[in-house]
């Protein structure tokens, strides 16, 4: 089904409060975006409704996004899932649609490419995953999907990445295959 125009607006109530629920973990965390402004945060949100609704997609599959990083030539604020494991709601899935359309049979429900796109989000790449990983400690019991290059998707492959034994490991993986404890986590530029 189909997300319509429409369908990706929230009701003042919903804005309310998830501009509430984002608030609150945003100045939980500090150390996440040192030197930003909530107000200046909110401001930009409230200006693009679109992208607040995506942020409302990204906490109901449980992901928690936060900012977590400002891009100072475009003056965009970047939003991370900082949940302490992979989604939940975006857990069990292959990596694009060319993987789950080569499995024979025990088909996952979804794809991490088609759920992203769908949420207007993107999967973390390689490099903003350890971003993330230095503001804390995330996926140490879980894996995430991580925006794969071409030359590797085009082998069959894709990557994802983990926290184990204390350090940050990004690994590779037919892209065909899903776990319930394997999801992605994903970027929002605000």
């Amino acid at each position: 089904m189909k997300t319509t125009a429409r369908q990706k607006e929230l009701s003042p109530k919903e804005r309310e409060g998830l501009l509430g629920l984002l608030k609150a973990r945003f100045e939980k965390n500090m150390n996440r975006h040192k030197g930003v402004e909530w107000a200046k945060v909110q401001a930009r949100l409230q200006a693009n409704p679109e992208k607040l609704w995506s942020l409302s997609e990204m906490e109901k599959t449980g992901g928690e996004p936060d900012v977590a990083g400002n891009d100072r030539k475009t003056g965009e604020y970047i939003f991370f899932d900082c949940s302490p494991e992979s989604p939940k709601g975006r857990a069990g899935v292959c990596y694009d649609r060319e993987a789950l359309d080569s499995r024979k049979e025990h088909k996952p429900r979804d794809t991490a490419i088609d759920m992203a796109t769908a949420m207007g989000i993107e999967l973390l790449t390689e490099e903003q995953y350890h971003e993330l990983q230095k503001l804390g400690e995330f996926d140490t019991k879980t894996t995430t999907w991580l925006k794969t290059p071409a030359g590797i998707r085009k082998l069959g492959g894709a990557i994802f990445g983990d926290r184990r034994f204390g350090r940050v490991f990004i690994y590779h993986i037919g892209a065909q295959s899903y776990y319930s404890a394997s999801g992605f986590r994903a970027a929002l530029r605000v």
